[in-house]
């Protein structure tokens, strides 16, 4: 997940789909990569958004850190025109999820990761650095239907 998603989790318009993977999670069903750098985004966040993350089971957390390996392919996204220098962050998130071979990144970011022009450009770097290619998805795209 990135930062978004978090944030996602009090926003009207993202809570339908947001509150039910939190509960995923909270039951043991989807594993969460963390990492210091949404550690990072979040200070400055509400409280209830904090409360959100320190409620969250700790087995079902893998805090991972940025690596010099993560600056470099979020540099390579960069360079390869996916996004822009401000969007840096942004490339970190999918950088650390590509490394740590994430099944998903979940995002609400529409402009700069969830976005099917992006999602190639960033997968394009992915294989031509050996890299797997990373499924990103908005929280919608990941809901559980009952049969």
């Amino acid at each position: 997940m990135d930062t978004s998603v978090f944030g996602g989790y009090f926003d009207p318009e993202f809570a339908e789909f947001t509150v039910p993977l939190f509960e995923r999670v909270k039951k043991g069903e989807v594993q969460i990569i963390y990492s210091s750098l949404t550690e990072q985004e979040l200070i400055p966040s509400p409280e209830r958004v904090k409360q959100l993350v320190r409620d969250l089971p700790a087995a079902q957390i893998d805090f991972v850190d940025i690596t010099d390996e993560a600056i470099t392919l979020a540099s390579e996204y960069i360079a390869g025109k996916v996004v822009g220098k401000t969007s840096y962050e942004d490339c970190l998130h999918i950088a650390l999820a590509t490394i740590h071979k994430a099944d998903y990144l979940a995002s609400w970011n529409f402009k700069h990761i969830v976005n099917t022009t992006r999602i190639q450009g960033y997968n394009a770097i992915n294989l031509k650095l050996g890299y797997a290619i990373l499924q990103i998805r908005s929280p919608r795209d990941l809901m559980k239907y009952e049969d």
